[in-house]
């Protein structure tokens, strides 16, 4: 995700800016003409979720942690999560996780249909990234 801290520091036009290329950052993934997976360990809060978001698919280790937690800071999420997150887990469950900017784990994710698949964490830390693999092996003699 971005650097809140470093956002705050901002003026309005270099806010403006940065939303707007990370907007279209996340919109040039979501054109992608192949199919996108994101592979979610640790962390994907704020800009992280957003880029999840924007992929095809979503594979999550249970112990991951999502959220679109901006309005924790007095921000709104602005690189397409407000639209993409409804389309995932509907409008009332979405307004309800970013209202609150609540923090949910994988498995709560995988149950709200946020991720397609979840996986319990490996030694190496890298559990959804290999499932992701598989997926994507699964997929690319279609």
């Amino acid at each position: 995700g971005a650097d809140l801290k470093e956002r705050e520091k901002m003026d309005d036009a270099e806010v403006g800016l940065f939303v707007k290329r990370l907007r279209n950052l996340m919109d040039e993934i979501a054109a992608l003409p192949v199919p996108t997976i994101a592979a979610i360990d640790g962390y994907a809060l704020g800009g992280g979720l957003e880029l999840a978001l924007a992929c095809d698919l979503r594979v999550a280790a249970s112990s991951a942690k999502m959220g679109l937690i901006e309005t924790t800071r007095g921000l709104l999420p602005g690189a397409g999560g407000t639209q993409r997150l409804p389309r995932c887990i509907g409008v009332a469950l979405a307004k309800e996780l970013i209202f609150t900017g609540r923090q949910i784990d994988g498995q709560q994710a995988f149950s709200m249909g946020l991720v397609n698949h979840t996986v319990p964490q490996n030694d190496e830390g890298d559990a959804a990234y290999q499932r992701a693999l598989t997926l994507a092996k699964e997929i690319l003699p279609q």
